[in-house]
C-alpha cells in the first residue's frame, strides 16, 4: 500500500478528480460513505475484494444504487506478484464473476492490492477486460492517518488526481470524509467516478 503509483484512467473532466475506495465493502463503513457522498453530491468507484462481495452482497447492491461505480480488488486481497499466473487469473475471475452477479455487468477496472503489479499482471486483467488503475495521492489511511490529516492531505489534491482510501471499517476516513467533500466543493471540485474505458 505504501508504493506511490500512476491512475490510469483519470477523471476526464478539470473541474473533477477521483476518490476511491479499496477492500470493501464492509458494514462498518461502507454505508457511512454512500451517505457522505450521496448528500454532497459527489460520486466514487469503489475497488471491492470479491470475498467481502460475497459476504455482503446488499451493500454492493447499495453501491450500485447509490450511481458508485464498483471495480475489482482481487477475491482475498494477497500481493499479487507471489502468485502464480494461474491465482492471479482466479483471484481477478473469482471476483467478476461475483460483482457480474451482483450488478447484473462485469466490472470494467481492477486496482492489485498494495499496488504491486507487474507486465504480466496487467496482461491477465487485460485478458479479463479490465483496465488497471493505480492512483497519484495517498493520505495512507489504512495506517492510522489521523481523521484531520487526511483532510489535510486532500484538500491540496488536484483536478485529475484519483485519490486512494479505503472501506475496510476504518473510522478515521469515515469521519474525514464530509469535511473532505466540503473542502472539494468549495474549491469547485466534485468527485466522480473513474472512466469506465
Amino acid at each position: 500500500m505504501a508504493e506511490t503509483a500512476a491512475a490510469h484512467p483519470s477523471p476526464a473532466s478539470s473541474g473533477t478528480l477521483a476518490l476511491t475506495f479499496d477492500d470493501g465493502p464492509h458494514p462498518d463503513s461502507t454505508p457511512e460513505l454512500i451517505d457522505a457522498l450521496t448528500a454532497a453530491g459527489h460520486r466514487a468507484t469503489f475497488f471491492l475484494c470479491g470475498a467481502q462481495a460475497e459476504r455482503h452482497p446488499e451493500l454492493v447492491r447499495a453501491l450500485d444504487r447509490a450511481g458508485m461505480a464498483i471495480a475489482n480488488h482481487t477475491w482475498s486481497h494477497p500481493s499479487l506478484p507471489g502468485l502464480s499466473p494461474s491465482a492471479v487469473r482466479d483471484e481477478i475471475h473469482s471476483t467478476n464473476r461475483v460483482l457480474a452477479e451482483l450488478t447484473g455487468r462485469p466490472p470494467v477496472l481492477f486496482r492489485p492490492p498494495y499496488g504491486a503489479t507487474s507486465p504480466e499482471i496487467g496482461r491477465i486483467a487485460a485478458d479479463a477486460g479490465l483496465t488497471e488503475t493505480l492512483w497519484d495521492v495517498d493520505p495512507r489511511d489504512w495506517d492510522g492517518t489521523e481523521p484531520a490529516e487526511i483532510v489535510a492531505v486532500l484538500t491540496t489534491a488536484r483536478p485529475g488526481d484519483t485519490v486512494l482510501l479505503h472501506d475496510h471499517g476504518n473510522r478515521n476516513t469515515v469521519t474525514a470524509l464530509p469535511a473532505v467533500l466540503a473542502a472539494l466543493t468549495v474549491r469547485g471540485l466534485r468527485s466522480a467516478v473513474l472512466p469506465q474505458r
